[in-house]
């Protein structure tokens, strides 16, 4: 046998670069992941009526917890209420309304739970009439009411 065997064996060269394309599995997963992100980011971002919502509902639930005494309660209630109407709806539909007009806005704008005798007594106590005495229960019924009015009040287009 001759050694010309090697001679007839193709050339050396080494293998072509690895190109970055396709991807490999692993960058895929990234790239994916980056733009499920990216959605729920865009989407949390674009949705302050929700984050705002979010918002006042903890901080009454915040306030329930604190055991407020009914007064206090009413007070801060209030203030909650008004507070999160002049965010939905603007300063223009609710900064003049007081007493009936406010509390009739409240109950047309998601806080049914608002009439009668709760929303009266709310506002009664919130505002300092000594003449009316708040119960526990009332305190409770104020805190219930509230939450509904956050979970369903929207703006009319």
């Amino acid at each position: 046998m001759s050694n010309d065997w090697l001679a007839k064996l193709a050339p050396e060269h080494a293998p072509a670069a690895p190109g970055w394309w396709p991807l490999a599995p692993g960058w895929w997963a990234l790239v994916i992941l980056i733009v499920v992100l990216l959605g729920i980011g865009i989407y949390w971002w674009r949705r302050p009526a929700a984050r705002r919502r979010r918002f006042a509902r903890n901080e009454l639930r915040r306030l329930r917890e604190r055991g407020l005494e009914p007064v206090d309660a009413a007070r801060a209630i209030q203030n909650l209420l008004r507070r999160y109407a002049l965010a939905v709806f603007g300063r223009d539909a609710t900064a003049r309304l007081s007493g009936e007009a406010w509390l009739e806005f409240v109950v047309h704008s998601g806080g049914e739970a608002f009439v009668g005798r709760t929303g009266r007594a709310l506002l009664a106590v919130a505002f300092g009439d000594a003449s009316s005495a708040a119960s526990e229960a009332d305190r409770e019924g104020w805190f219930d009411a509230a939450d509904q009015f956050l979970r369903r009040a929207r703006p009319r287009p």
